[in-house]
C-alpha cells in the first residue's frame, strides 16, 4: 500500500520520520506543503479523523509570530484550516498516511505499531 509523508523538508521532525522509514525500507512519497501546497480535500479528512486541534501546532515558531488576535480568531476547523492555508508551517508535522491510516507527528513506537 502506498504511503505519503506530509510535510516540510528542512523540519527536523519530518527529517527524522524520513530517516526513519529509510532505515526500515519503508517506501514512501513526500508532499512538501512548501512547494506542493496544502491538500485541501486531504486537510479535511483528516480533521474528521483527528480534530483540527491536533493538525494545529500551537507549540511552534510560526504560531508564536502569528499576531496575537490571528491566534485568538482560531475557534473552530473552518478558521484552523483558514490559518493553516495561509501559513502552512502550522500544520503539525509530519502527516503520514497509507491507505485509511493517518498518523500526525512522529512517534517511533506508534508508526512501527501501524506500519507493521
Amino acid at each position: 500500500m502506498n504511503i505519503t509523508l506530509y510535510g516540510i523538508p528542512n523540519c527536523d521532525t519530518v527529517k527524522k520520520a524520513r530517516a526513519w522509514l529509510d532505515e526500515r525500507g519503508v517506501a514512501h512519497a513526500f508532499h512538501d506543503y512548501k512547494k506542493q501546497g496544502v491538500p485541501q480535500a486531504e486537510m479535511r479528512g483528516w480533521m474528521k479523523l483527528h480534530g483540527w486541534e491536533k493538525l494545529l501546532n500551537r507549540r511552534g515558531p510560526t504560531w508564536r509570530k502569528l499576531d496575537p488576535a490571528q491566534q485568538a480568531s482560531v475557534t473552530d476547523a473552518a478558521s484552523a484550516l483558514a490559518v493553516m492555508n495561509e501559513q502552512s508551517s502550522v500544520i503539525k508535522r509530519p502527516v503520514l498516511v497509507r491507505g485509511d491510516t493517518v498518523l500526525v507527528g512522529f512517534d517511533a513506537d506508534e508508526w512501527a505499531r501501524a506500519l507493521g
